[in-house]
């Protein structure tokens, strides 16, 4: 493989120890200089590859309403143009790791950018539901490749002491991601909103075929700076060195080391990687399998991501504003308080990053899964004391649902009294003026929520249908409950799970609720949030590192789909103060985990890490 020639000079290769410069070579302060640009550098593209991926997570939901106002799609495939992104990505997740080992993890890198790149305009200039779908998987299968092979090259290539900022900057870039994507949505919003009040109908139409097009359009800068900032990066050197490139591998570490500490690592690695080289690749695949310094650090990454999934940081995101709705605030209140979470989320994630190299990981860890368990406690709490003047009218709404599976209901004054009488509860202090609704449904193994609604706000009537509750393809089927039927789904009842009406809170309550969601999500992305990707391409070992961590990023998938499909089922069977203490019990496992398992591996190596994992005892 011929050497890539790059925008930073090749003299930062050369020793830079000596303590007088050469007559006209570069001073030795030059080489330090070159090599923090280089660092710079690194963490820019890491930024990049981040940001990427968290536009590939919320791209879609700023562009799916207008897409469905005017592509002319079916619900079904809109749903699947939705659900190809999940396809993608589970795909390239699961192959990345083989992939980086048989071509390198630049160019791999190389290959998602161009793949994100190139599934842009095949998007927005589509016509017809083949094109769309085509690149949604592209996209998909590109944050599949970065969320596996980005961190992983970091890991492989920064400096002990700057490895963890790198990482934290993917992270930090990643939620930057998803606020981009949220606010270019909400800018197109509020022009369509003023078009609207002057322009004929065919003027919104063509506004609205314009605005999803242009919204994937405004993420294509993203992809070609990353492509190229790829092309000028080094290979990583412990691949390097694997496929036999020595002194490769030394060029490599040497962009971001002093030759000492080039020296060093190198050393390190050759007597990681050496012994594998001597073995048949079947016995070297057996003995990374049985070996405790393979299967400790796998099973700990393992457990880490699970339980990181398991906090409920994701359902608490989907249903943030309904959440809080549902805690007493008006509906364009939860709203700006969504938009509030967004922005700790990306503060507190920078905080983690400018730390996580200062202070270490486990502190980080400990410090924000021990504050999420506080919040997470006291939102429980919260939630207890309003639950228990709750009550299910769910039987009087089951006596509503029309022969074709569907149920309409206005929720206002008088309905919320009807329902209240209907349901023997009347006596019970729920003023029918200020009362609250939300209905969890299902149809055979799929489970669904309405908004919630209150009698004292001017909402649209609640409609409900069978097509609201059950997936419209396999693969959506699959994310929303892999265990569930489809086919007996679409033949199955609309059963009304539970439908909880409840006085509505006061405003100083949901704003209560709201300020520990805040103190939550702060705290995961100060913590968690900063070094679950780091926890990931540390402790794996080198020989398994990329498969391992594609294994991995499966597992915590599936985890993810698990959380998803038995939150509102949970919810609906015993409210939301229980669900929250599920969250609780894992993030103190989460606690526990940090606390007396993991080791800390601020300012070590690669190499130095996994060898903890042969003897137990610190690593110091």
């Amino acid at each position: 493989m011929p050497t890539t020639r790059s925008a930073f000079s090749f003299r930062s290769l050369l020793p830079a120890h000596r303590s007088v410069a050469r007559p006209g070579g570069p001073a030795p302060d030059d080489h330090q200089c070159s090599r923090k640009r280089y660092s710079r550098y690194l963490l820019v593209v890491a930024g990049l590859g981040g940001l990427l991926y968290g536009i590939d997570l919320g791209i879609i939901g700023g562009a799916l309403p207008y897409l469905e106002a005017t592509s002319g799609l079916s619900a079904e495939q809109l749903s699947a143009v939705v659900a190809a992104v999940l396809l993608g990505s589970v795909i390239s997740t699961l192959f990345a790791g083989l992939l980086s080992d048989w071509f390198g993890r630049r160019s791999l890198m190389i290959v998602s950018g161009l793949t994100f790149s190139l599934s842009i305009p095949i998007i927005a200039l589509s016509y017809g539901f083949t094109f769309l779908i085509a690149g949604r998987i592209l996209q998909g299968m590109s944050g599949g490749i970065i969320g596996v092979v980005v961190p992983l090259y970091l890991a492989e290539c920064l400096p002990p002491a700057e490895r963890g900022r790198g990482t934290g900057f993917f992270q930090w870039f990643l939620v930057l991601g998803i606020v981009i994507s949220a606010l270019v949505g909400m800018y197109f919003s509020l022009h369509l909103a003023a078009a609207a009040r002057t322009a004929t109908a065919l003027k919104i139409f063509l506004l609205k075929n314009q605005a999803w097009r242009r919204i994937f359009w405004t993420s294509l800068p993203g992809g070609i700076l990353f492509t190229i900032g790829s092309c000028f990066v080094t290979e990583s050197p412990r691949w390097l060195y694997r496929k036999g490139r020595p002194l490769r591998a030394q060029a490599a570490l040497l962009r971001s080391r002093s030759p000492r500490q080039a020296s060093i690592e190198l050393s390190e690695i050759e007597a990681a990687l050496s012994p594998a080289a001597n073995q048949p690749p079947g016995r070297r695949f057996t003995k990374a399998l049985l070996r405790r310094r393979y299967i400790v650090p796998f099973l700990l990454s393992c457990t880490i991501l699970f339980c990181n999934t398991a906090t409920g940081v994701n359902p608490l995101t989907a249903y943030d504003t309904s959440l809080l709705v549902q805690s007493g605030l008006s509906d364009i209140s939860a709203h700006w308080g969504y938009v509030v979470f967004t922005g700790v989320q990306f503060l507190l994630t920078m905080v983690g990053v400018m730390l996580v190299d200062r202070r270490g990981r486990r502190f980080l860890l400990a410090t924000g899964t021990a504050g999420m368990f506080l919040s997470l406690a006291v939102i429980a709490a919260l939630f207890l004391r309003i639950e228990h003047r709750q009550h299910n009218c769910a039987r009087a709404l089951q006596a509503l649902v029309a022969p074709d599976q569907s149920l309409h209901l206005r929720f206002d004054p008088a309905t919320a009294e009807a329902l209240l009488r209907q349901s023997r509860i009347a006596a019970n202090g729920i003023p029918p003026a200020r009362a609250s609704l939300s209905i969890v449904y299902s149809c055979g193994g799929f489970t669904a929520a309405t908004p919630v609604v209150r009698s004292d706000a001017a909402a649209a009537p609640i409609r409900i249908q069978r097509s609201d509750c059950v997936p419209s393809n396999k693969v959506e089927a699959f994310f929303e409950n892999p265990l569930a039927s489809l086919s007996r789904a679409r033949r199955a009842p609309l059963i009304i799970r539970h439908a909880a009406i409840a006085p509505v809170p006061s405003a100083t309550f949901g704003w209560t609720v709201e300020l520990f969601i805040y103190f939550f999500i702060g705290f995961y992305s100060f913590g968690p949030g900063v070094c679950v990707w780091l926890a990931l391409s540390e402790l794996m070992p080198a020989r398994i590192r990329s498969n391992g961590m594609s294994i991995a990023l499966v597992i915590n998938q599936l985890v993810s789909t698990i959380m998803a499909a038995m939150f509102l089922p949970v919810v609906s069977r015993y409210g939301n103060s229980m669900m929250f203490l599920v969250f609780g019990g894992f993030t103190a496992a989460y606690f526990l985990i940090t606390v007396f398992l993991l080791p800390e591996t601020k300012g070590k190596t690669l190499e130095e890490i996994e060898r903890f994992f042969d003897r137990p005892q610190p690593v110091s």
